[in-house]
């Protein structure tokens, strides 16, 4: 049997799925992201004093906002009733970079993936929006699932490089 999308029905047109049979349960998924910079917008940022102001609480807030728009966002996404979202920013250990990581949760009968990671998506974009005026060469990059826990497929833990 060949995989198919699940958004697509048997003729391959899009479709949004069938959730109302699913039964609700605990959601929960984690996403991060990556924005590297020059040293000057990097040190604006930490410091709290970009040309815009503070760049961290900015973004977020956006990505907090975002998560709760994902629907609105992409096409196909069931609207959620979330519970929960975090988001962090820290300096990168190496390099002149913030990693950015959203943790979602709901109860619900799909996942919340997407909402995850366009948590961590919005708040890169909102922190190159705060310091483009410093640095527009600044780099978005490594947007990507962590974990997932719940759903029939079951739990995902991606298994990050040690580097």
């Amino acid at each position: 049997m060949t995989e198919r999308l699940t958004h697509q029905d048997a003729s391959g047109r899009v479709r949004m799925v069938a959730i109302g049979d699913k039964q609700t349960s605990q959601r929960r998924a984690v996403a991060a992201s990556r924005l590297s910079m020059s040293q000057a917008a990097f040190d604006a940022i930490r410091n709290g004093q970009g040309p815009k102001g503070n760049a961290l609480y900015a973004a977020e807030l956006a990505g907090i906002m975002a998560a709760k728009r994902t629907s609105d966002l992409i096409p196909l996404c069931h609207p959620l009733p979330l519970t929960s979202v975090k988001l962090s920013i820290e300096a990168a250990t190496s390099g002149c970079a913030f990693e950015i990581r959203a943790d979602v949760s709901c109860d619900g009968k799909t996942g919340v993936e997407m909402e995850a990671l366009t948590a961590a998506s919005v708040a890169a974009l909102t922190l190159y929006d705060m310091a483009k005026a410093l640095d527009k060469s600044m780099v978005i990059d490594a947007v990507r699932l962590l974990e997932k826990q719940g759903g029939k497929s079951g739990d995902y833990q991606r298994a990050e490089p040690t580097a």
